[in-house]
């Protein structure tokens, strides 16, 4: 989530009918930036093990790594520090639980594409979080080992639906996977703010102690809404991450003693707000939009839909030329060639640009609001955050 992002969502969520743009609550609560570059060996441009490596323990590493140092030493993260200081700790993401950025803040591995390992590591190591929620059900059930049995049977807690969040035990560890891998595009899923509700839901289970609690949250699938130059479904999952945003304003009002640090690993995409010579962007119809264009190639792949259902499926009026192309493909994977045209044609509609489909090296924002928020004020490198989250955890 570079800059473009947080400017385009405000831009997406603007009032057309007034005469000023409106703040977002990532304005609200601006205070600096962050360098994101990986270790030397890496060269300028991190992915998402390297830079959660740096932002959990404060150490630059090579591109993959998990919580190990460029020598493949493991590192402590600030979550796994602050379960030694007698913190409850947990963790939300949107993407599934053994992905980079969870697994550098709870184990080790030198190869961030281990998934196996790293979700067994989560018990072979000893179960470090209170509470962990999000997707990846294909790594804990597996046809070599069953890791949910084994949890359930060290007196843990599985769910596996949303609903079963409002109803979490206070003296049990809670393992909650709600997807096969990642969970559905924020703009599908069933759920309304499920980053919101899985959020709310740990908060709730976390904070009864004394001892206080650190909390990693993710919305993990914006970086995938870039990888894929997907407008509609990146400003989908901002969306989620603003609502889950605003969830912690109020909690931060009523428990001042609290601090939240939001800032991104890298930006990813390119994306730019304005192409083809342009002098102007469009979101109107992002707002319109009520699925992802994935799920919508999915229903043009299942049956014929006519000019008419497509329209109401897009909320916007195709040209003749438009719905010709999404049915002109002749390709193996007709899923995606179709998805990969909406796109086009919602980038059309826009004016959005995208320079590539991996990430690239330009500075991410840092947003704090509660106690100390000030402590991460002005440019830093991402190793600093980090350095000062262990600081106020001493």
């Amino acid at each position: 989530m570079g800059p473009a992002y947080t400017t385009a969502y405000r831009y997406f969520v603007d009032d057309p009918d007034t005469p000023s743009i409106e703040k977002t609550v990532f304005d609200r609560h601006f205070v600096g930036m962050a360098s994101t570059f990986p270790a030397r060996e890496s060269g300028y441009v991190t992915d998402s093990a390297a830079g959660a490596t740096a932002l959990a323990t404060g150490v630059k590493s090579y591109n993959g790594a998990i919580s190990v140092d460029s020598d493949k030493r493991p590192l402590t993260s600030v979550l796994t520090f602050a379960k030694a200081k007698n913190k409850k700790i947990g963790v939300v993401v949107t993407s599934q639980v053994n992905h980079a950025t969870p697994a550098t803040y709870l184990t080790h591995n030198e190869d961030r594409n281990n998934y196996n390992q790293i979700a067994d590591s989560y018990v072979d190591d000893g179960w470090k979080t209170d509470v962990l929620l999000g997707g990846g059900l294909k790594y804990f059930h597996r046809e070599d080992r069953n890791l949910i049995e084994e949890f359930k049977k060290d007196n843990g807690h599985f769910i596996n639906h949303y609903q079963q969040l409002s109803d979490l035990p206070d003296n049990k560890p809670v393992l909650g996977l709600f997807a096969n891998i990642g969970l559905p595009w924020a703009i599908d899923d069933k759920q309304a703010n499920r980053l919101k509700t899985m959020t709310k839901a740990a908060i709730s289970a976390l904070s009864n102690t004394e001892g206080g609690f650190f909390l990693l949250i993710e919305a993990s699938q914006i970086d995938w809404g870039g990888h894929k130059n997907d407008i509609a479904t990146a400003m989908a999952e901002m969306h989620d991450l603003a609502k889950t945003l605003e969830y912690l304003e109020v909690f931060v009002a009523e428990n001042p003693d609290t601090l939240v640090v939001l800032t991104a690993d890298h930006s990813t995409g390119g994306l730019s707000l304005g192409a083809n010579g342009k002098y102007e962007w469009e979101p109107k119809v992002l707002r319109q939009m009520t699925m992802s264009p994935q799920a919508i190639a999915q229903k043009i792949t299942e049956q014929k839909l006519n000019q008419q259902t497509l329209n109401t499926m897009l909320n916007f009026e195709l040209t003749d030329e438009e719905y010709a192309l999404l049915y002109e493909i002749e390709a193996a994977d007709l899923v995606n060639a179709i998805t990969i045209n909406i796109r086009q044609i919602i980038d059309g509609r826009t004016n959005t640009g995208w320079s590539t489909s991996a990430h690239n090296a330009v500075d991410v924002q840092v947003f704090a609001l509660g106690n100390s928020k000030n402590i991460f004020s002005g440019s830093q490198d991402n190793t600093d955050i980090a350095k000062k989250l262990f600081k106020l955890l001493k």
